[in-house]
Parts: structure tokens; sequence; C-alpha cells
């Protein structure tokens, strides 16, 4: 079992920026995918970005490519989602995930909420 707890989310302006973190609660972090995944109200949850376990490769919604960055840090079982140039769109309640690749997740956090005003 891995916990997930995310941080960083809030309330913004457009253009502005927020980094949201995930930490993982085994030492086994090191060996998972991270994802971040996003839902917005009345909308179906959708995929924002992925790395793979050693940090080597990562991927992007088009949405967010260009202006999302995510990256890890294993010594601290970590993931970090960095969001500049905000957008109104980007609203949204932000999950990370942890799976064996990048394409099948096993465990969930509970969400934070960032809310870009415009």
């Amino acid at each position: 079992q891995v916990q997930l707890v995310e941080s960083g989310g809030g309330l913004v302006q457009a253009g502005g920026s927020l980094r949201l973190s995930c930490a993982a609660s085994r030492r086994t972090f090191s060996t998972y995918a991270m994802g971040w995944f996003r839902q917005a109200p009345g909308k179906e949850r959708e995929f924002v970005a992925a790395i793979v376990w050693s940090g080597g490769s990562t991927y992007y919604a088009d949405s967010v490519k260009g202006r999302f960055t995510i990256s890890r840090d294993n010594a601290k079982n970590t993931v970090y989602l960095q969001m500049n140039s905000l957008k109104p769109e980007d609203t949204a309640v932000y999950y990370c995930a942890a799976g064996v690749n990048v394409e099948q997740y096993h465990y969930w956090g509970q969400g934070t909420q960032v809310t870009v005003s415009s």
C-alpha cells in the first residue's frame, strides 16, 4: 500500500504559478511511475503529466505542454508539478497517482484544489 498526500494547491490569478507536491509513504516510491491528473467540476478526470521511476522520461497532456513540468526527488519520496502561465481552464482538483508504469495507476491521493481566477 502506498499513501499519497498532495499539497500546494490554492487560488492564483491567471498567468501566475503554483507548485504542487505529492509525498509518498513508502521507501519503494522510487520504483513507481508517478502521474498527475485533474478533475474539473462536471467533467471527467483527465491526465495531466507523468514521469517514469527514474525521472528519465516525462509525458504531458497537450493542454499543459510547455507550461507544466513534472519532476521527482526519489530521496524525498516526492513528485512535483510546477505549473506556470496558469489559465482559468486549469481550475480543478489535482490528484497524484502511483503505478507500475505511466499507463497503469494503482494508488491515488486525496487531491488538492487549484483555482485560477481571470
